[in-house]
């Protein structure tokens, strides 16, 4: 066991129950491709990284899939708004002896090895680092111990998650890595040209 733990969380990929609101544009079965790659992509770069990793799932957990080459843990995730589920997260991974704990979730096509390693190195003289979004969210959270204030009372899924949650960690040591594109609509998939190639969609 190390010291440092990485959280993947997961949508199970279910036609019609992933990437809903991309779906609206290019229907639920691209959406579900599009997901599939957005998920493969994620392990690819988790995969690089040296610590320990454990993926939650939003419903059941898959025996073999693409996260099944990390040869991590597998969880459920908990009851709750997605607040709630992180909170619950970061207590297990903190309750398990890990001292320094990032999560992340698995459709931001541009995230790189890189943007994951920045963030524990940043955890060795920050209390939370933070990966913004650019639709007003974050695609990474990292912390060194559990901060219960962060993850409540946010509008989930909306442009002030991250405002609200800079607000919440005030009295913190907090970094930003730099922004990157957080993908649930067609505007989000068209600033990414390389995976608009590989689902065939030409806008």
């Amino acid at each position: 066991m190390q010291e440092n733990l990485i959280i993947i969380f997961a949508r199970n990929p279910k036609l019609g129950c992933v990437k809903t609101r991309l779906a609206k544009t290019i229907g639920d079965f691209a959406a579900l491709e599009t997901y599939k790659i957005l998920m493969k992509h994620t392990a690819n770069v988790v995969q690089k990284s040296v610590v320990d990793k454990i993926v939650f799932y939003s419903e059941f957990i898959e025996k073999k899939d693409v996260w099944t080459k990390l040869r991590c843990k597998k969880a459920k995730q908990s009851e709750g708004d997605l607040g709630a589920k992180m909170q619950t997260a970061f207590e297990y991974a903190f309750g398990l002896g890990y001292k320094k704990v990032v999560i992340i979730g698995s459709d931001v096509y541009s995230l790189k090895t890189e943007h994951i390693d920045s963030a524990f190195a940043h955890l060795e003289t920050h209390d939370a680092v933070i990966g913004p979004a650019h639709d007003g969210g974050y695609y990474l959270l990292g912390l060194n111990f559990t901060i219960p204030g962060l993850f409540k009372q946010k509008k989930w899924g909306t442009s002030s998650v991250l405002e609200d949650s800079l607000t919440d960690l005030n009295e913190f040591n907090v970094i930003l890595l730099e922004p990157l594109n957080d993908i649930d609509t067609y505007e989000d998939l068209k600033k990414e040209p390389q995976l608009l190639k590989k689902l065939n969609i030409h806008d």
